[in-house]
């Protein structure tokens, strides 16, 4: 088990695709996990076309053993020699009918534990009892995003579409003429799989048009401390990955 190729891919072209990153039981322990908990917290979001829970591992502490298999934190010791931790953990679920579509963007937010007034951090939000703001770029450059795929996803349901290497651009104007939308790619991932991704890296998702869910786990990964006063709202650190496979 190395990952060396996908670490190259996710440097090169801002993103990689992982098929049999986690076992029908354990997708379904997952699930099952998710399912048991009461949803009605302030840190949950439905509407007819998405459900999405915020600091998911806060949430749903349990969820952090069935996510830490063998596998993901196999991967993350190899795609950095750094100390890498989480740093947010959402989960979306795009249902069937779903008119839900996403245009082009980079993720360019982090969410912190508290407002405070510094350089090179702007844009601030306060969404659902929580700040988000865009920090200094060398943060968004070393973030890692990882989606677990809880279902088969493609250009029907809501698959991510990128443009391979956007992220070596920095910030992007989605209305500027510094990327191509002839080079974009439809990411499918199988049940079970796992798309790498750098939140520089522009990304869309299209409307659900054959019926299926779309359940996935957003985590992002970073190896910064973000500048005093501020802490990272979420910072959950590695389980240890073992020496033997």
């Amino acid at each position: 088990m190395n990952y060396a190729k996908n670490k190259i891919e996710l440097e090169e072209n801002g993103y990689s695709v992982l098929t049999d990153f986690y076992s029908d039981s354990e997708i379904s322990q997952i699930l099952t996990c998710i399912e048991n908990t009461e949803h009605n917290r302030n840190s949950f979001l439905k509407t007819k076309d998405l459900f999405a829970i915020r600091q998911l591992i806060k949430n749903i502490p349990d969820l952090a053993d069935f996510l830490f298999n063998t596998k993901l934190t196999k991967l993350i010791s190899d795609l950095s020699e750094s100390e890498y931790f989480l740093t947010k953990t959402i989960y979306f679920d795009k249902p069937s009918e779903s008119n839900w579509f996403v245009a082009y963007h980079q993720d360019l937010s982090i969410s912190v534990d508290k407002k405070a007034d510094l350089e090179n951090y702007s844009n601030w939000t306060f969404k659902k009892g929580q700040y988000g703001v865009q920090p200094p770029i060398e943060i968004l450059r070393d973030t890692v995003t990882i989606r677990i795929h809880l279902d088969k996803t493609d250009k029907n349901n809501g698959a991510l579409k990128v443009i391979p290497k956007s992220h070596l651009k920095g910030i992007i104007r989605t209305d500027s003429k510094d990327w191509d939308i002839e080079s974009e790619v439809i990411c499918g991932v199988e049940k079970g799989g796992a798309m790498l991704m750098k939140p520089l890296t522009l990304h869309a998702s299209n409307r659900t048009t054959n019926g299926k869910k779309r359940r996935v786990i957003h985590l992002e990964f970073n190896k910064h401390n973000l500048t005093e006063p501020l802490a990272w709202l979420e910072h959950y650190g590695i389980p240890p990955s073992p020496s033997i496979y």
